[in-house]
């Protein structure tokens, strides 16, 4: 082999090398960005006669809530997907108006991507029937499954909100409307973790939520080597 062709294999060699060097700091990067919120469980199990304590992290729990559509809605209905929550009812005079443009900015980012989901919890179900529900969706241009609005029982969504998405969702005559809940959007991967939690109300946090879903999705998208 030539002098010249041993400096081009080098060079090349060289490339390959800082360019992996490269991609697997952006994914560290990424991976590292936000932790995993909630609480965690730690767990003790003997391996080979000694004890070994396991961190479980915090994870959104098994629920069954019906969509616009009729459709039964739970955690597999997000399998292989990222997902945004959040808590509104339809009939909300305050927040909930804002955050439903937010959500549609989201919405519209991810619109042809099926990694990304989103689901908004109902906290009226009484009044936010499946067929209101339908209407709500038709009315802001949306689609599930890509967007489900869902209800169920009242009890369970509320306990989902405040023990599983760890924000305020529940009956308070002392609010207009009724009702008090967060105004959070919550990011939740694909192993059912919050991952990051921003103000659905304000347009810079939205911003940075559509980024934090890209760097996200990379985690998964790029190669571990």
């Amino acid at each position: 082999m030539s002098l010249r062709n041993r400096i081009l294999g080098a060079v090349s060699l060289f490339a390959i090398i800082v360019l992996s060097a490269c991609e697997n700091q952006k994914k560290s990067e990424a991976e590292n960005a936000f932790p995993i919120l909630g609480r965690k469980e730690y767990v003790e199990r003997v391996v080979d006669g000694e004890v070994v304590t396991d961190t479980v992290e915090h994870t959104v729990p098994d629920f069954k809530l019906m969509n616009q559509d009729s459709v039964w809605v739970t955690p597999q209905s997000f399998e292989g997907k990222v997902y945004v929550a959040d808590f509104f009812f339809t009939s909300c005079p305050t927040i909930c108006p804002t955050m439903k443009k937010e959500m549609l900015r989201v919405y519209e980012a991810y619109k042809n991507n099926d990694e990304v989901g989103i689901i908004s919890h109902t906290i009226d179900p009484e009044y936010d029937t499946v067929p209101l529900l339908n209407d709500f969706a038709e009315r802001l241009g949306v689609e599930a499954p890509k967007w489900h609005f869902v209800t169920g029982d009242k009890e369970e969504i509320y306990e989902l909100g405040q023990q599983g998405y760890m924000v305020t969702a529940m009956e308070d005559e002392n609010e207009a409307g009724g009702y008090i809940h967060s105004g959070a959007f919550l990011l939740v991967d694909k192993e059912g973790h919050i991952r990051g939690v921003y103000d659905g109300t304000k347009s810079e946090e939205v911003d940075k939520l559509i980024k934090d879903i890209d760097l996200l999705l990379k985690t998964y998208n790029q190669p571990n080597e």
